[in-house]
């Protein structure tokens, strides 16, 4: 670099480079202020806490202050023998003089810079490329570390952030299919922490490399202690995306809002559709931490209203259903639910949790004409601030359970049209038709099973099997 700086690195961990800054801190007594240098009369605490050599106040000369400078810059480049033996030749004449606490500070100073110096030692293998791959997750986040070794030393450290919905065996094959593209980047030695199917990636590797390329799973030495470093630096990644999508703040703040004995880190929503009169249908959405929980979503069909339209008694079936099947599962409960609605469609959830034995559990609604909070019990709605994080928070759940539920409906309605096209075709009927849609699904996968698919599947003739697929081939497309 040419801006005047020195510059070291990479170092393995953040952890590494902590107990350097540390070790740096009671040993140099560099100072700690930002900026150009400022004459003062008075020195600042660092200085009366023995952190600071004070060159601000002419504690210390210019030259000798350079020379602990040097002695830093000589230890962050791994050169700690010259230190080491003037820290021990301090700690001889501080216990001949009898000072053994000073001795003491002195001995432990050694240790420190040992123990980073053993770390630096263990990652000092032979020159051959190598690879270390980890990777830590959280929820559906992903972050995958690299750290890679070429002549002795770390060469390159990289961290790959991503987001997963599978198994992470997938997850990791489908990382090596994208960060080994090249062939010559392929390196003949990978290290990793999980056991994947190693004989088909070795095979794809020595395939795409054009020679021997082995996987490995350390269980011990400094292979598994490098792994370990990179799992780190993936973990510290993970918190970082983890605090930045997960609205803790406005988790609190929602706490503090509805008086909730706890943070609601789990919160369940609920919202009712139905479109031109027809099949009424519940959305469950859950969130954890503020963020969509897509696992733990749930449909729900209204059954007990013989397709009539009622949101009042469709939040109490749905409601009932959903903590029914908790209580008997012996499931934890959410720590929040949110209706969306206002006064009577909490009252309505309110009644069915105390039915079930749930009283103190917390439901809330939200209306959307002005964005009003209703509480069961309470006849006046809390409003809050539109900058509010806790707000924002209940609107993510209820935008979310709105566009479930909707998603759902038109499922459903696109599937009363198929049926209704069905129902057209001479000779096929509605018994037939039903049989015919609950087998296949979709318009398109009812044309792409084709004749001899349907025959077999849905029980129909041959004729009548080539009449259904004639047919939706003359129909329009939309359907």
């Amino acid at each position: 670099m040419e801006d005047g700086a020195s510059y070291f690195g990479p170092f393995t961990s953040a952890g590494k480079l902590d107990s350097y800054l540390d070790i740096a801190d009671r040993l140099f007594l560099l100072r700690k202020c930002r900026g150009k240098l400022k004459k003062r009369e008075n020195p600042c605490l660092y200085y009366h806490i023995g952190r600071c050599s004070a060159p601000c106040a002419g504690k210390i000369s210019q030259k000798e202050y350079m020379k602990n400078v040097q002695k830093l810059k000589r230890l962050l480049s791994g050169k700690d023998t010259e230190i080491l033996k003037e820290l021990t030749r301090s700690m001889k004449n501080a216990s001949k003089e009898l000072n053994f606490e000073k001795a003491a500070e002195y001995r432990d100073l050694i240790d420190s810079v040992q123990t980073v110096g053993a770390q630096t030692d263990e990652i000092t293998i032979d020159s051959e490329r190598r690879d270390y791959i980890s990777f830590e997750t959280r929820d559906n986040l992903c972050t995958f570390s690299v750290f890679s070794f070429s002549a002795g030393s770390m060469a390159d450290r990289a961290l790959y952030r991503t987001e997963i919905y599978t198994d992470i065996n997938e997850a990791l094959s489908e990382f090596f299919l994208h960060f080994y593209d090249e062939p010559e980047g392929i390196p003949l030695n990978i290290y990793i922490p999980h056991n994947l199917n190693i004989p088909l990636m070795e095979e794809f590797l020595c395939k795409k490399r054009g020679r021997s390329v082995s996987l490995h799973l350390p269980e011990k030495g400094k292979h598994l202690r490098i792994l370990q470093m990179a799992y780190e630096n993936a973990a510290m990644d993970i918190e970082k995306r983890y605090k930045r999508v997960a609205n803790i703040e406005g988790l609190k703040e929602l706490q503090s809002v509805l008086s909730l004995k706890k943070l609601p880190r789990r919160i369940e929503g609920f919202d009712i559709s139905h479109l031109a009169g027809k099949h009424p249908v519940s959305s469950l959405v859950s969130f954890y931490n503020g963020v969509p929980d897509k696992k733990n979503y749930r449909k729900f069909h209204i059954k007990t209203l013989n397709g009539g339209i009622d949101d009042y008694e469709s939040i109490r079936e749905a409601v009932a259903r959903r903590y029914t099947r908790l209580i008997n599962e012996k499931k934890s409960m959410p720590d929040l639910i949110v209706i969306d609605g206002g006064k009577g469609q909490v009252r309505a959830a309110h009644n069915i949790l105390t039915a079930l034995g749930l009283p103190d559990l917390p439901v809330i609604g939200l209306a959307k004409r002005n964005e009003e909070i209703f509480l069961p019990g309470f006849s006046d709605p809390v409003t809050l601030p539109e900058t509010s994080d806790a707000l924002k928070v209940i609107q993510a759940v209820r935008d979310e359970t709105h566009r479930f539920a909707t998603g759902f409906n038109r499922q459903l309605r696109g599937k009363d049209i198929i049926l209704s096209e069905l129902e057209k075709i001479p000779g096929i009927g509605t018994k037939r038709s039903r049989n015919i849609l609950v087998e296949f699904g979709s318009l398109d996968k009812i044309l792409s099973a084709g004749k001899e698919s349907i025959v077999r599947r849905a029980g129909l003739s041959e004729e009548a099997a080539e009449k259904v697929v004639e047919y939706l081939k003359k129909i329009d497309k939309s359907i």
